[in-house]
């Protein structure tokens, strides 16, 4: 199956995504702080800039999209028909970096969260999910 857009119409596409303040990360900051938490965003400061930064309780979280960072056994982590072999070395470039953000991230005895995308489809599950996992010690 080939590209139904001309190369400078998905190009313009695809500069439209943003990687920052996405409807997902708004969704997920506005949950937090309508629970009463404070937090920074995307704190430079720390490995792999991480969207939340809840220091009062050691807690980082990451929202991730299912597609960009193939979420395990999720029907939105699809591959595109089209340059496979590009989107494979892209994925897993993607996770590799994810595994190495959230090691560099542990050892600096911060608690990570891993939120994806998917999971904003039952807002009070994940914050009751959330909460728990803010409250853990970091490791």
């Amino acid at each position: 199956m080939t590209d139904s857009l001309s190369k400078a119409k998905r190009s313009w596409n695809m500069s439209r995504i943003r990687s920052k303040d996405t409807k997902p990360e708004l969704l997920v900051r506005s949950l937090l702080h309508c629970d009463g938490y404070r937090f920074r965003i995307h704190k430079s400061g720390l490995p792999g800039k991480p969207d939340i930064v809840l220091a009062k309780h050691k807690t980082v979280v990451f929202v991730h999209g299912c597609f960009w960072h193939r979420h395990n056994g999720c029907s939105d982590a699809t591959t595109p028909k089209t340059r496979t072999v590009f989107w494979k070395n892209k994925f897993e470039e993607n996770m590799a970096r994810d595994k190495r953000t959230v090691a560099a991230l542990i050892a600096l005895n911060w608690n990570v969260v891993i939120v994806w995308e998917c999971e904003l489809k039952n807002p009070n599950e994940l914050l009751e999910r959330l909460r728990r996992e803010i409250s853990k010690p970091a490791v």
